[in-house]
């Protein structure tokens, strides 16, 4: 996918996410984009757009299982992050999630051409080892934490800058 892909799809509106935290042990669950963000890529949980008629759980359940290959059960809202980083401008509600069933694996995006597909890796990654990448490779949520109880007691609305 190309950067002009990225912005006929995406950009130049405000999207509804939603995005799940899923902890196992001492790591979260991220995925790999490319290309998004400053560098060409960047690190996030997952999540996707809220579609017309469905509820965010129901959506976020949707996300997990085309992204992951996982089901969840969604639990407690977290936080509200708006993100922008043109031309993508989103508002962005996170929830913690508990995994039911299923194996990790590398999914899809089905808004997407199977040629096209940003999603290059999943992975459960500790919060030391996301502090070792470049800031700017990610979520900006993240980035602004210095440890995982830091973020995962993250409540409120938030505008992390991309900086």
């Amino acid at each position: 996918m190309e950067p002009a892909d990225i912005k006929r799809t995406y950009g130049n509106k405000v999207r509804i996410r939603v995005c799940g935290i899923a902890i196992e042990g001492d790591k979260i669950l991220m995925l790999k984009h490319q290309p998004l963000g400053p560098l060409g890529y960047l690190w996030s949980p997952p999540g996707g757009g809220v579609e017309f008629g469905i509820p965010m759980e129901a959506q976020l359940e949707k996300e997990f299982l085309e992204e992951t290959n996982l089901k969840v059960q969604v639990g407690k809202m977290m936080f509200v992050n708006e993100y922008i980083d043109q031309p993508i401008h989103a508002i962005e509600v996170f929830f913690r999630v508990r995994i039911v069933e299923g194996i990790l694996t590398k999914g899809h995006d089905p808004e997407l051409s199977p040629q096209h597909q940003m999603i290059k890796e999943v992975a459960f990654r500790s919060f030391e080892e996301l502090k070792k990448l470049d800031p700017l490779a990610v979520h900006n949520s993240l980035r602004h934490c210095s440890n995982m109880e830091q973020f995962l007691n993250l409540n409120g609305f938030f505008i992390f800058h991309n900086y």
